[in-house]
């Protein structure tokens, strides 16, 4: 089922002789659910299409279309609660409030959003994330693994359909790199989202059932992984993972 729809989108940045094309007539289409990775060089593009499918960074051109309702066609407003309530967005830095505690963080959204907290999906995401004796601590007293468990925690609270995740593993060592991204791909499964991953890691690139490459603003790779990791397996390696303090 089509998912996301990206149609011939541009993004032109400056004007003249500092003028540059981050996008240059992407077109690609989604399917609900699993999990597709876009990769490329630094500057190739494509942050700039995750946030454009965000609702973050507005393109020059083109247009996205999120589950038939298209995202640019609104008001600000809209738009705004459209980011909120049905785009999950993780980048690489956690960008947790330091004076918050874990609960505190991963409840924001819903508290801004100026709804009651679900305390039953509360509850689910700090043991999914294995946070749950981590509640009353503050960022400056979690590992850099937990803290973008917050960070994931925090995105998920508003029960999204999409989840873009921009470099998620980037500050992280190869161990916590790996089991975060184990973590948002079951994620995605329990609560059945669709997860969109830009990463510069190969490696990490190789889980996703997806992958898609870009440079210089344009698709030039786009293939499916024939042989996607057993889940099982990453269920296994992510249940592991929470009893080990990530360092």
């Amino acid at each position: 089922m089509e998912f996301l729809k990206v149609e011939n989108l541009y993004k032109v940045y400056g004007k003249g002789e500092n003028q540059v094309t981050a996008l240059n007539g992407v077109s690609l289409t989604i399917e609900k659910g699993g999990v597709t990775a876009i990769i490329g060089s630094s500057g190739s593009g494509k942050s700039t299409l995750l946030h454009a499918i965000a609702g973050v960074d507005v393109p020059t051109s083109g247009k996205i279309y999120l589950n038939g309702q298209d995202v640019y066609d609104q008001s600000s407003e809209k738009l705004a609660i459209f980011r909120r309530r049905q785009v999950g967005l993780i980048y690489q830095f956690h960008n947790l409030i330091p004076t918050l505690n874990v609960v505190e963080n991963i409840t924001l959204p819903v508290l801004m959003d100026k709804r009651k907290v679900n305390k039953k999906r509360l509850g689910d995401l700090l043991h999914l994330l294995g946070l749950e004796d981590r509640q009353t601590h503050l960022p400056n007293q979690l590992s850099g693994g937990q803290q973008q468990r917050v960070a994931i925690g925090r995105a998920l609270m508003n029960a999204p359909q999409v989840m873009l995740a921009d470099e998620p593993t980037g500050s992280l060592d190869s161990r916590n790199g790996h089991e975060i991204v184990k973590l948002l791909k079951r994620s995605s499964r329990e609560y059945g989202q669709t997860l969109i991953l830009v990463t510069h890691d190969k490696n990490i690139a190789l889980q996703a059932d997806r992958i898609i490459r870009i440079s210089d603003g344009m698709i030039l790779q786009d293939e499916r992984q024939k042989a996607p990791a057993s889940h099982m397996a990453e269920d296994e390696a992510a249940e592991n993972g929470r009893q080990v303090e990530q360092g």
